[in-house]
């Protein structure tokens, strides 16, 4: 039995790295894409690969959602992001988290004191300094908890995949400094509730997050002794895009312009002039202190900024989201995750032409990419990355379920090299398949098929306690009618190998690994 799982498992391996297009006689209907007009709906696609696409996995719930409303409007639903239903045991293990039950604030203020504390006994008891850095890790552990929780059982999936497609776009890095017990209100205040919104929105609240004016240092950045560093990749990576028409000097004034942004654990404002108290500006932990701004006037991208303190910034920001260029970076990033490793320029420009219309309305991007017939030619083509493999996984095999311990699924992204905010440039992880689809790969994805396939207890454990009496819950692909009815459309050969599985894990494990679940 085990040399039959293993021969299976090498005959799918190989077909995983068979390009799709190069396999199209032998995938039946489903890889092809009949003329379509602009609506999901006339498209006829099934209903699988639009879901497989617009969710992080389809499952039969989503399945149910999608056939109660139509294509159109289940998308038109996912694009306004608002009402998210969470299972009960779900949002309550959320809601007992540190991070969502007590202020931002408080915890950054706790936390400086233990590492003030940690300090005041370096070189003679390391023993304050251990327990914070694991404070640190297990605040870090309690973001990752709740972002995965959200991705496996939210209602609103899109929003979900937003959220960490500007997580990745906005890259931060959780090694650096206490950034790692900063990540958590990151996503929670600054991404998600802007992630199907407007993007000088989003834009505005990643600057004034302490979480990037620390990663970037951009809390060092003062007159007189001035850090270019987030400067630079504001314009390189978040908006405009590298080789897009600004220059060195642009960077340096535009580092002008963020001298005396920063990060603040004072309760109360600092003493100043009189005359620059009516331009300090607090919001959380978040200041700008006019005694470390550049008041000069600046020269940006051939515009002139009049010194006048934070005013500058909005101003500066406006700006960036308005030019083509950032038009152009922003649709190609989107094209990118949501359609194919090399988007026309065609759909680039109508998803750019559509951002400077509607000055930067995410969902209208969105929109015109979802209603392109190259987007709705792609669906079951895109290469899944590690999050999306997944992901895509565990909400098939454990629809329904309740899962109370995700420290396998962080394991799982940690063996497939994208562990959560675990890229150290701030360029993020790479969103095109040669990222992603060597052997040694597929050989980690193997395994992790396996370790799903057979229900994974860990997974319904809670860490540190007895685990339940009952048996932990079996994934029911093999004889889930929704499965079945998805495999119809698999090729000849991976239906074949299917056939040959002689028990259900078996079975599990050859549908994981097959080629069609490397693809959304």
């Amino acid at each position: 039995m085990q040399h039959l799982l293993s021969a299976s498992l090498i005959v799918l391996l190989a077909a995983c790295s068979t390009n799709p297009q190069q396999q199209a006689s032998n995938t039946g209907s489903s890889k092809s894409q009949p003329a379509v007009g602009k609506t999901l709906t006339q498209a006829a696609i099934p209903p699988e690969q639009l879901l497989n696409r617009i969710t992080w996995g389809s499952t039969p719930t989503t399945l149910q959602a999608l056939q109660a409303v139509g294509p159109d409007h289940y998308l038109d639903q996912q694009l306004r992001g608002r009402n998210a239903a969470l299972p009960a045991p779900i949002q309550a293990q959320i809601d007992t988290l540190t991070i969502s039950s007590k202020p931002f604030e408080e915890i950054m203020r706790d936390l400086e004191a233990r590492r003030i504390a940690s300090d005041q006994q370096k070189g003679t008891d390391d023993t304050l300094a251990k327990q914070y850095q694991q404070e640190l890790t297990r605040l870090a552990r309690e973001a990752a908890t709740r972002s995965l929780l959200r991705d496996v059982y939210s209602s609103n999936q899109l929003q979900e995949q937003m959220s960490w497609f500007w997580m990745n776009h906005f890259n931060i890095h959780s090694g650096k400094a206490n950034v790692r017990a900063m990540l958590g209100d990151f996503e929670e205040q600054a991404i998600r509730p802007n992630a199907l919104g407007n993007f000088r929105d989003l834009l505005r609240a990643t600057v004034m997050h302490p979480a990037m004016l620390r990663y970037l240092d951009n809390e060092h950045n003062a007159v007189n002794r001035i850090n270019e560093n987030y400067a630079r990749e504001l314009m390189e990576l978040h908006t405009m895009g590298v080789n897009s028409g600004y220059t060195q000097k642009d960077v340096q004034e535009l580092a002008r312009v963020l001298t005396g942004v920063g990060i603040s654990l004072n309760k109360d404002a600092p003493r100043m002039k009189p005359e620059l108290e009516k331009l300090y500006y607090r919001q959380g932990l978040f200041e700008f202190q006019p005694q470390r701004h550049d008041f000069g006037e600046k020269q940006i991208l051939g515009k002139t900024i009049k010194g006048r303190g934070m005013a500058e910034l909005d101003e500066v920001l406006t700006m960036l989201c308005r030019q083509p260029a950032t038009a152009n970076y922003v649709s190609q990033k989107l094209a990118t995750f949501f359609v194919s490793d090399a988007p026309s320029k065609a759909l680039i420009d109508k998803m750019a032409g559509r951002f400077l219309q509607t000055d930067g309305d995410i969902p209208s991007t969105l929109r015109a990419m979802f209603d392109s017939p190259e987007f709705i030619a792609s669906l079951g083509k895109k290469f899944k990355d590690p999050m999306h493999y997944m992901l895509a996984s565990v909400r098939l095999a454990y629809d329904g379920t309740t899962i109370v311990n995700t420290g396998p699924m962080l394991n799982w992204l940690n063996m497939m090299g994208q562990q959560l905010n675990g890229r150290q440039t701030p360029d993020g992880y790479a969103l095109n398949e040669s990222a992603w689809a060597s052997s040694g790969q597929m050989t980690v994805r193997i395994d992790i098929a396996k370790s799903i396939a057979g229900g994974n207890p860990a997974l319904f454990k809670v860490d540190n306690q007895p685990a339940p009496q009952e048996k932990p819950p079996q994934p029911a692909l093999a004889v889930s009618n929704y499965v079945k009815s998805w495999t119809k459309q698999f090729s000849p050969s991976t239906q074949t190998v299917l056939s040959q599985a002689n028990t259900t894990q078996e079975w599990n494990t050859l549908f994981l690994a097959s080629p069609e679940m490397m693809r959304r």
